[in-house]
């Protein structure tokens, strides 16, 4: 779109063929960080790319919609985007935060 709105060429442009996708890791709760347990079992699950905590040991997390930010990302690669959503909630599954009360 950007570039078709600046005036070039978008004929030559190609897809990628392999479906892709991120999941927001939702805060369950308020309080403080205060551990993230399975990051590497979340990292195995097929098809996952990357597991990307954003918030740090030790920082407040306030879930939406007061809060502004999401625990991370997870991100996928995958066939079909069905397969993309199967290893993003399996891989969210493994995952366990440990949140303390304030």
């Amino acid at each position: 779109m950007i570039r078709h709105a600046i005036g070039q060429h978008v004929e030559t442009l190609h897809r990628e063929k392999q479906a892709a996708g991120v999941m927001m890791i939702p805060v369950p709760k308020a309080g403080i960080l205060g551990e993230v347990r399975g990051k590497a079992a979340a990292r195995k699950v097929d098809d996952v790319t990357e597991v990307d905590i954003t918030i740090p040991i030790g920082g407040e997390v306030v879930p939406l919609p007061e809060g502004a930010r999401y625990l991370g990302f997870i991100f996928a690669r995958s066939q079909t985007p069905e397969a993309v959503e199967t290893a993003l909630r399996e891989a969210h599954r493994r995952l366990e935060f440990v949140i303390l009360e304030l």
